[in-house]
């Protein structure tokens, strides 16, 4: 069961990457004729790229010092004789913030062309800007769980030591904390000097694109709540998973068997499952409403979540015993 579970999260992962790329594509296949709307789009797409680049720079100066530091200390000072354990804890902590990285990478990538394709289709009706903005969303969604659940059962399948994936964890924590505030700071900082400058002195309309602060306004925002953002959620979603899993193979270890960790992993990529789901339902009509649209896919995807956990847990008898004593922590793995 173990193996099963952990081979479908990895399987699934690859189905919620390959749905990403269809998303993106689709996104860049929109329409996009405002040459007003591509020109400001194309600065706000390159100042972020350049910003993130910056940033990622100075995160993997501290993340190597912090990788030193782990290979040497964790989990127990490398001069005590646990060499191999020590490696793998650093090596995962690499892993880590390498995939927490390429999360905000693509979000980055996938939010500047959808918020080029949502601002021209706004003209013609919210149906189409409407999508725009939330498949070029979900493509981070996607990205983020995809990469967090393979990230997590790939660690697990090569050491089977639960403290490890801790590592994997604290990788992904590290760059997030950064991340997000970095972008944050920036774009406050910009705010306030196109608010003082452009608006103030100048009389320059507020957010008016002339104004080279406003650029340098929406790529911090980019960053802090797209780049930013996507790592905080890979981070919580790794942490909770991790978190999971050093209780569910505590269990396991003292009555024996290996239905907790099967348990974290088969609701995981159950609830990503469901996710994919429910995103390729959300539908808006001419004049309807996003927030129904949002609403009926977030149903969609907690119904079927709980019919799939339920008809796992039937199936695989997941509801006896230690399985049930773990249950209430493997949810938070599968959000």
């Amino acid at each position: 069961m173990e193996q099963l579970a952990l081979y479908s999260s990895i399987l699934i992962s690859i189905v919620a990457f390959a749905y990403a790329v269809w998303l993106y594509l689709w996104v860049k296949r929109q329409p996009s004729s405002n040459e007003k709307i591509a020109f400001n789009g194309e600065l706000i797409r390159q100042g972020a790229r350049t910003f993130l680049r910056k940033e990622y720079k100075v995160l993997a100066k501290f993340a190597g010092v912090a990788g030193i530091l782990i290979l040497v200390l964790l989990p127990t000072p490398i001069w005590k004789g646990e060499v191999t354990q020590n490696i793998l804890m650093a090596v995962a902590y690499f892993l880590g913030t390498i995939f927490s990285a390429i999360a905000g990478k693509i979000g980055i990538e996938v939010a500047t062309i959808a918020n080029v394709k949502s601002a021209e289709a706004a003209q013609s009706g919210i149906k189409r800007s409407f999508m725009a903005g939330f498949r070029g969303g979900a493509v981070m969604g996607m990205a983020v769980v995809g990469s967090s659940l393979l990230g997590v059962a790939l660690v697990y399948i090569i050491t089977g030591d639960a403290t490890t994936v801790l590592g994997f964890s604290f990788g992904a924590s590290s760059l997030a904390l950064f991340a997000k505030a970095g972008g944050g700071i920036f774009t406050k900082t910009a705010d306030i000097s196109a608010d003082l400058v452009g608006k103030v002195e100048l009389d320059i309309p507020e957010d008016d694109p002339r104004n080279p602060a406003v650029i340098a306004d929406n790529v911090g925002d980019n960053v802090g709540d797209v780049a930013g953002m996507g790592a905080d959620l890979f981070d919580s979603n790794v942490a909770s998973m991790a978190a999971s899993l050093v209780l569910a193979s505590s269990l396991d270890s003292a009555l024996g068997g290996a239905i907790n960790v099967s348990m974290v992993f088969c609701f995981a990529a159950l609830g990503l499952l469901a996710s994919i789901i429910g995103v390729m339902t959300a539908r808006i009509g001419k004049n309807g409403s996003p927030t129904k649209a949002l609403n009926s896919s977030t149903y969609v995807t907690t119904g079927i979540y709980i019919a799939l956990t339920a008809a796992a847990t039937a199936v695989f008898n997941l509801s006896g015993g230690s399985g049930a004593l773990a249950s209430s922590v493997c949810w938070s793995a599968s959000s």
